[in-house]
Formats: C-alpha cells, sequence, structure tokens
C-alpha cells in the first residue's frame, strides 16, 4: 500500500508552497510516495497528488493493476491501452481532476514536453510551478528504514571490492576489471549496479568521470575505482585509489593529502553546519598544500533514492545540516597526465556530529 505517512506529508508541503497539487512521472519521487516502480518510456505515466483529496493516476492498462495494489481508488485509475492511445485518458483525467486553472507542482528533471503539453491541451489555464522544494523537503532527511536499506548496500558492495581486489593483475584492462566488480557486486546481494563503475588507472585517473576503456593496468599507476550497489531500492556510493605496485613519490603525497581532507570534511558535518562548511574543510587541506586548482569537483552530494540529490557539499549550498541527511564526502585531487586520487564515504549527520556509514579501509593499499 501506499504510504500514509508520507503522502499525508506531501500534501502538507504542496499547501505550505501554495500549490493546488502535484504531478510526479516515473523516477523516485514517485516511487517514494506510491512505491510504484516504474520507468520513463513511450508509454506515459503521471501521478497526480492534489492537496486536499485521494491521489489520480494515468497509467497504461498492463501497469495498471500496479496502482490498484498501492490503494489508488478505481475511479481514479485512468488506465489506456496502446490500441486506444493516451489522449483520451489525459482528457479524462484532467477533466475529473478539474486541472483548469490549477496550479500545478512538476519535476523539473523529470517532467516531460510529452506529459506537459497534453496537460496544458485539456487543462486550458494550466500553470506549472517547481515541486522540487517541496519534494526535498520531504525526502532530504532519511528514516530509520532508508538508512538500513543504504547499510544494506554499503555491506555490498563493501563486500564485493574485498572479493574483487586479490583478482586484479597488471596487464587487466580497465573495462576487464569494471566487469568483474559488476559481477561481485551482485553475488555480493545487491539488487541492482546503483551506476556503471568508473575503473580508471594511470593517466585516465585524473578524469574524475572517466569511462572505462581498453588500456591495461600498469605498475606505477593510480586505480580509481567507483562503485555502489542498490539493495531495496536505496544505493551506496563509494570511492576508493589503489596503488598498482609501488608509486612515485608525488602519487603518494597527494593520496594522503586527499586522505587528510576526506577526514576534515567528514569532521565539519554536524547539526547547523552547511554544505558549504564542509567543503571548506576539505578543500582547505589541499588548497594549502598548494593543490588547490586540482580538486576541481565539489565535495560531496546527497545519497537517498537518487545516487546525486540534496544536500550538496559545495562553495554556496548554505542550508544547515540535519540529523537524518546522507551524504557523500568525497574529495579528491586530479593530476593532468600523471593520476588522480578520489576517496569517497558516505555518512550521516547525527545529533551531535556524523557517523561513517563506509567501513572500507581509507589507507593506501596495492594490487596488482
Amino acid at each position: 500500500m501506499m504510504n500514509l505517512k508520507r503522502l499525508q506529508r506531501l500534501q502538507q508541503q504542496i499547501l505550505t508552497h501554495g500549490l493546488d497539487g502535484i504531478a510526479l512521472v516515473p523516477g523516485p519521487n514517485m516511487l517514494y510516495i506510491s512505491g510504484i516502480h516504474s520507468h520513463l518510456s513511450e508509454r506515459p505515466i503521471v501521478l497526480f497528488i492534489p492537496a486536499d483529496d485521494d491521489p489520480a493516476i494515468i497509467i497504461p492498462s498492463l501497469e495498471a493493476m500496479k496502482a490498484r495494489q498501492v490503494g489508488i481508488p478505481e475511479d481514479r485509475i485512468f488506465a489506456w491501452t496502446d490500441e486506444e492511445g493516451y489522449t483520451d485518458a489525459f482528457q479524462h483525467a484532467c477533466a475529473f481532476l478539474e486541472l483548469s486553472d490549477y496550479l500545478l507542482g512538476v519535476e523539473q528533471l523529470y517532467m516531460r514536453v510529452l506529459e506537459y503539453e497534453l496537460l496544458k491541451r485539456y487543462a486550458p489555464g494550466l500553470t506549472a510551478a517547481a515541486a522540487d522544494p517541496a519534494l526535498t523537503a520531504l525526502r532530504i532527511v532519511k528514516d530509520a528504514g532508508e538508512v538500513g536499506a543504504m547499510r544494506k548496500a554499503i555491506a555490498v558492495a563493501e563486500t564485493a571490492i574485498r572479493a574483487l581486489l586479490p583478482q586484479i593483475q597488471v596487464g587487466q584492462t580497465e573495462k576487464q576489471i569494471a566487469a568483474m566488480l559488476r559481477q561481485e557486486i551482485m553475488e555480493a546481494g545487491a539488487d541492482a549496479i546503483a551506476f556503471g563503475p568508473i575503473v580508471s588507472a594511470g593517466p585516465n585517473s585524473a578524469s574524475p568521470h572517466a569511462v572505462p576503456t581498453d588500456r591495461p593496468i600498469q605498475p606505477g599507476d593510480l586505480l580509481v575505482i567507483d562503485w555502489g550497489a542498490i539493495v531495496d531500492d536505496y544505493p551506496s556510493d563509494i570511492t576508493r585509489t589503489f596503488a598498482v605496485g609501488d608509486i612515485s613519490s608525488e602519487l603518494e603525497h597527494i593520496y594522503e593529502l586527499v586522505k587528510m581532507a576526506n577526514e576534515q570534511g567528514k569532521l565539519a558535518a554536524k547539526p547547523g553546519a552547511t554544505g558549504q562548511d564542509v567543503d571548506r574543510a576539505a578543500r582547505e587541506v589541499i588548497a594549502d598544500a598548494g593543490f588547490g586548482d586540482y580538486f576541481i569537483h565539489r565535495t560531496g552530494h546527497g545519497l537517498g533514492l537518487e545516487i546525486h540529490e540534496p544536500p550538496f557539499m559545495r562553495e554556496g549550498y548554505v542550508e544547515p545540516l540535519t540529523p537524518g541527511q546522507v551524504f557523500t564526502v568525497e574529495p579528491g585531487i586530479y593530476l593532468p597526465d600523471k593520476g588522480g586520487v578520489r576517496i569517497e564515504d558516505n555518512v550521516i549527520v547525527t545529533r551531535d556530529g556524523f557517523f561513517c556509514l563506509t567501513t572500507f579501509p581509507r589507507e593506501l593499499m596495492r594490487v596488482g
């Protein structure tokens, strides 16, 4: 059944933000509120959450059972078949819900032109506003069930990396190592891979979002591995950097700096601090050592149903942190043509500070 507590809290947020209702398309917000697993496709689905009435949904007939299973009333399920097409379902839903002259909250990163234009066609006077502030207020603090799922996802990811490391050998390609890691994640108990693992070595490791290539790893390389698992819909997101055999003193030096920056960033995480404070604490370590120009991304991001969500550990993010918020701390140094280091942990804000959910060692480990 639909999570009634979350539904009621969302309806309160809808009123607080001056909206008449919110429209959700398949994605993390729909899953969070309704429990309906679906995905954006050529078959449109729209879940409506009015401020003062029961949810309603436009959904293909082949998926309508999902709506019934979560308790949406039958007369509020606007199902359509491929033969019929979906335009009539949009027309009937707009009329039934009286969406004309409605102020509808929509998701800035998910609502498509397809659904929005159909709503505008059949609800004259409908206007849209960003639903994201209301949804963020609802989702940014994680409950015990969410944290428990992320703990499981972290445990699975850490089990996988422990199984992978002894298998890594000089001469294997980044793609081969990534494939082995995917297998280990699934064998460790993941429901899915959280994202395509980043496995980058040598000069490639100087690119924070590198894609695994056919380059073989070589002695003297830094090897960055960024990976995660999904368990019960929630992810882990961890990065560790390894030495392939012996590495230069310069690369060892930047490794130790990043490790210190990671620790200082975590220590800055506490109630009342901001994402900017966490970013500055980590960045100061690297900048003071003369490598500030080589830390080229934010220090971290929130973690939940989405891999990247609020709060953000970056300059200018000044919303106070509160207990129950989960995010990454992942400073890095990236030296062009030489290599890069990133160390990423998942942390949760507690009543008196932070707790690090990730446990895998941060000391430099050698592979190959």
